[in-house]
């Protein structure tokens, strides 16, 4: 089940929200932990006991680790072991046969596992639960409904943002929902899901159609349509989910981290890591880069540490050596920047910030391609590769004034332009005015994007797959 489909908008939304109205707070937890699990079974029911499996082993080793004694370091090591073991065994063994069988000439065969959906999310927030009650005991749970709810959450647990328990655990004992807290999660969901079903989707159209062109129907026009369309759709399918998922939270009285802050407007790649996936970026931060000596050991190991981090960002996204090289290109330009190879007057400039998409638009060619060789002939394409009249009619019929539209918005929006203009305009205007124009473009959003959803196949989110 997606957020973007008919029977979570109008049937699973809709009645969890309801009921959870009517009930005290600890009804409330056990009623959404109940959806919860019917949310991600209703999507892959065959994987609904590795979830129950992975909060109830994350829940008895928060137990073990919350009493003192000598064995707590065993004990972390053992969960941190068991938590990537399982993750290991479901997301990445076949991409270990088929690089053994490259490496070595072997013949092993791929056992062709189902990735679980959601598994990188889920296993990341009981692997900080764990680590965290490590560090301090005090902030483990005794209740396992709760461990379950927090894992569980099904605004978060397909897609993130990844949560961090002490974030949450005074909100499942104690929360509230008022008015206000309503209509700005209603507004946020709204948008996230404009952003999905009117951007994302229209940018990924035109994405797939140049990305599955072959070699003589692509020119550098196309090239480049395709790569900056990618560029807009992963930008607005992810941070559209991540605004879905914080304003359901609000519904339900929590209060989730942001995960994207314009990221595109970056002028330098470490000032992009700190604009998207916030929720990933803090979390290799606290539980890899900081752990392994972060910056406080030399230059040598500081730039080792990073780049462990960014190949560790590759490999979570996916089990393919395209994600794998797109984390080490970005950790390549974040250590050049870092030892001011890349000078600081470019990054503090319009032209470090034309640098920095340069450098995310070529790093998503490489995370949208299904080989290197495939990533390669788009980028050569992108700088080379003369227009024919042929190519002209494949772009003609691509940017229709619908799709350009769209398009057009889409940049503007990456880019926040259209976001100061209405908060200059919101200031000057009177706060009941302001309050109908804004019900009526929510309203008008939420039209457009049933419509669309109307035309539309299924339309997962892309990182689903992770």
């Amino acid at each position: 089940m997606v957020f973007s489909s008919p029977v979570f908008l109008f049937v699973f939304f809709p009645a969890v929200c309801l009921v959870s109205l009517v009930l005290p707070v600890r009804l409330q937890n056990a009623w959404l932990a109940l959806a919860s699990v019917v949310f991600y079974a209703f999507g892959q029911p065959q994987y609904t006991l590795l979830l129950g499996a992975s909060v109830l082993a994350n829940y008895v080793f928060g137990r073990l680790l919350m009493r003192a004694g000598p064995h707590r370091r065993c004990i972390l090591a053992f969960a941190a072991a068991a938590n990537l073991l399982a993750l290991g065994a479901f997301k990445y063994l076949d991409f270990l046969a088929l690089t053994l069988n490259r490496l070595f000439g072997l013949s092993l065969t791929p056992p062709g596992i189902v990735l679980p959906i959601g598994i990188s999310f889920y296993t990341f927030q009981g692997l900080s639960y764990v680590i965290d009650v490590y560090r301090t005991p005090s902030e483990g749970t005794k209740s396992l409904g709760k461990l379950l709810l927090y894992i569980s959450f099904f605004p978060q647990l397909i897609a993130g943002p990844i949560i961090k328990y002490h974030d949450v655990s005074a909100q499942i004992d104690c929360r509230e929902r008022t008015p206000g807290r309503t209509l700005t999660g209603v507004r946020r969901f709204i948008g996230g899901f404009a952003k999905k079903m009117l951007l994302a989707n229209t940018a990924g159209k035109v994405a797939d159609a140049v990305f599955a062109l072959t070699t003589d129907a692509l020119d550098f026009r196309l090239a480049w349509l395709g790569a900056v369309c990618y560029t807009l759709q992963i930008y607005f399918d992810f941070s559209g989910y991540s605004d879905m998922a914080i304003g359901l939270g609000k519904l339900f009285g929590f209060d989730f981290a942001e995960n994207f802050n314009l990221p595109y407007v970056s002028r330098s790649i470490r000032e992009f890591w700190r604009r998207w996936h916030i929720s990933l970026s803090s979390w290799f931060r606290d539980y890899l880069y900081i752990p392994l000596g972060g910056s406080r050991c030399g230059k040598a190991r500081t730039m080792r540490n990073k780049l462990a981090v960014f190949f560790a960002t590759g490999l979570w996204h996916g089990a393919n050596w395209t994600f794998v090289l797109w984390g080490l290109w970005h950790g390549l330009f974040s250590l050049l920047e870092e030892a001011g190879i890349i000078p600081k007057r470019l990054r503090g400039s319009r032209a470090g910030q034309l640098y920095t998409l340069l450098v995310v638009t070529l790093g998503f060619v490489l995370f949208r391609a299904d080989t290197l060789g495939g990533a390669w002939l788009m980028v050569s394409k992108m700088f080379t590769g003369a227009p024919r009249p042929v190519h002209t009619l494949t772009l003609y019929r691509l940017l229709d004034g619908y799709t350009a539209t769209l398009l057009v918005s889409a940049v503007l929006l990456s880019l926040g332009l259209p976001q100061r203009a209405a908060g200059r305009l919101a200031l000057r205007a009177p706060a009941a005015v302001r309050e109908a124009c804004c019900a009526v473009f929510y309203a008008g959003i939420f039209a457009l994007g049933v419509l669309a959803l109307a035309t539309a196949g299924f339309n997962p989110f892309i990182y689903f797959q992770f």
